[in-house]
């Protein structure tokens, strides 16, 4: 019984963990989950066309736009508020 209450207390302990984001890493999540619904209406107007060429443009705009999403919430996760250092300003 002892067991079943500490893996409890853990798993509580765990999630508080999960919910305690700053607000830069609250920011960085938007960022990525922005990205990634843009980039798969992207992928879902690649399926709804059948031009091969078109569909490829579609599907390689959708990969960008999450390479994208990526780099910008992991600048925003790491780089200092008070400056600009990715863009040299």
């Amino acid at each position: 019984m002892k067991k079943v209450f500490a893996f409890g207390v853990a798993a509580g302990l765990l999630s508080l963990a999960a919910c305690n984001n700053t607000p830069r890493e609250q920011a960085a999540d938007n960022i990525e989950a922005n990205a990634e619904a843009v980039a798969d209406n992207l992928e879902d107007a690649a399926d709804a066309v059948s031009n091969d060429a078109v569909e490829a443009n579609l599907e390689n705009a959708a990969e960008a736009v999450r390479a994208t999403g990526e780099n910008q919430a992991e600048d925003m996760r790491t780089h200092d508020a008070d400056t600009n250092l990715k863009n040299g300003i």
